[in-house]
């Protein structure tokens, strides 16, 4: 996945993943492109000595525990403005020294992404950008010291186009607000979920139920003037990818979010979408059912293809809100549930002490006939999936739209004795004619509108 922000896609005029050379080259003498909190630059590659070494793992630590931010090794600045282009060596030896300095001499390790662009002049040379996200597991430390009288761990953090180190007040804070955003953010994913299962607890048929929680949270106004707007943007909202056509009426507000419906009936969508970014989305899935002799009904299924292609509808619908609605950025838990019956949902199986009888709830695929060929071990009421995603490759609806449903996808399945999904690969590959009948041609209207096949 990319790591994404926002200021310098936009000094740049694109992802950093797509720049050229000579976008980066253009910088040279733009006042507007001088260092700055989430921005740097290096003549050269860091030294290999312990100063270097050091160095390297201040500057990556000090963005992570700030606002994210980009080195840009091979540009050289006066007073912070980039003035002249000096290639550096982009050969894999160069990488993996960055990659075990920062690993090593970081705690925890921060995240960061290596991003060579060559230069088309010069064979194996170009600039090299590290990106660094802001990091939620912060404070990062420095674990070598710069010097021997000082302690083993020293955590810095950007300032303007300096560095600061945090004082032990300031650590200790941070600590604290790890551990306890952390635990928020875990509850806050679990309320969500549960608020939209109490709105639906009346059904009895199978759903897909996805929650969203930013790891750093948004904040959206809710007034009469961005009500209309949002409703608008909602009600031209194509949930179903590839389908053509939009599925909420005009929604309503509720307790601190945004409400959206499809219909009243028992395979309605419906939507909550929160004021912190936040969202869930409860999707009925369409299933069949097997009939023994005499046309007895004993289970009821869903097909492989199904469960995916309303995973993939429903992250980005709930991504787009956090990020464009409520400005949240970064990453963002998710947890997907595959419930044969509401009341199997263990939030209103505990409420209620007890669960509705329903039918055993599969997941096999239809033979070309139509028959049910049975590709699960076993039937299963409740099954949960979690990831952290980032949110700009979501909402984008790029390749790492495809890595997260497939990751999700997987776990949901293994509950019913698949080993994985064969619909996405874990690396963003679509099979379209793994889908259902009823979406395959829809996904792969969608997938080549986006460059996905």
């Amino acid at each position: 996945m990319v790591t994404r922000l926002r200021r310098i896609e936009t000094l740049l005029g694109q992802r950093l993943d797509l720049l050229d050379h000579s976008s980066i080259a253009d910088l040279i003498d733009n006042p507007s492109a001088a260092e700055h909190e989430d921005l740097d630059y290096k003549r050269t590659h860091y030294g290999t000595d312990d100063k270097g070494t050091g160095e390297l793992a201040k500057d990556v630590a000090a963005f992570a525990n700030h606002t994210g931010g980009l080195i840009i090794l091979g540009m050289a600045d006066n007073k912070g403005v980039p003035s002249k282009v000096f290639d550096v060596d982009l050969d894999d030896q160069h990488l993996r020294r960055i990659r075990q300095a920062i690993a090593s001499n970081t705690a925890p390790q921060v995240p960061y992404e290596a991003i060579a662009v060559h230069n088309p002049q010069a064979p194996g040379a170009g600039f090299l950008l590290l990106a660094v996200p802001r990091s939620p597991y912060g404070p990062h430390a420095v674990t070598m010291p710069a010097r021997a009288s000082q302690g083993t761990l020293r955590y810095p953090r950007r300032a303007g186009s300096d560095t600061e180190w945090l004082t032990e007040t300031d650590v200790a804070t941070a600590y604290r607000a790890r551990f306890a955003a952390t635990a928020a953010r875990d509850q806050r994913l679990v309320s969500v979920e549960e608020d939209l299962v109490d709105a639906l607890a009346e059904r009895t048929t199978p759903h897909l139920v996805v929650a969203l929680a930013p790891e750093v949270p948004g904040d959206m106004v809710i007034d009469s003037d961005r009500f209309a707007r949002y409703s608008r943007e909602i009600e031209t909202t194509e949930l179903y990818l590839g389908q053509g056509h939009t599925m909420f009426g005009r929604p309503s507000v509720g307790p601190r979010r945004l409400i959206a419906s499809e219909g009243s009936g028992d395979r309605a969508a419906r939507a909550e979408l929160h004021r912190d970014g936040s969202g869930a989305v409860g999707l009925a899935l369409h299933t069949h059912e097997s009939r023994l002799a005499g046309d007895f009904v004993d289970l009821q299924f869903t097909e492989p293809g199904e469960v995916v292609y309303q995973l993939l509808c429903a992250l980005p619908f709930l991504a787009d809100h956090a990020r464009d609605r409520a400005a949240a950025s970064g990453t963002a838990l998710v947890k997907a549930v595959l419930v044969g019956d509401m009341a199997d949902h263990p939030a209103l199986a505990k409420a209620s002490g007890r669960a509705r009888t329903t039918l055993p709830f599969r997941v096999d695929s239809l033979d070309p006939s139509g028959q049910r060929f049975q590709a699960s071990a076993q039937a299963c009421q409740y099954a949960h999936a979690d990831a952290t995603v980032l949110l700009d490759e979501i909402a984008d609806r790029g390749r790492g739209l495809l890595e997260a449903t497939a990751v999700l996808a997987d776990e949901l399945l293994q509950a019913f004795g698949y080993p994985e999904n064969t619909v996405i690969s874990r690396t963003g590959q679509l099979q379209p004619s793994r889908f259902t009948h009823r979406n395959s041609g829809a996904i792969e209207r969608w997938a080549r509108k986006h460059g996905l096949l």
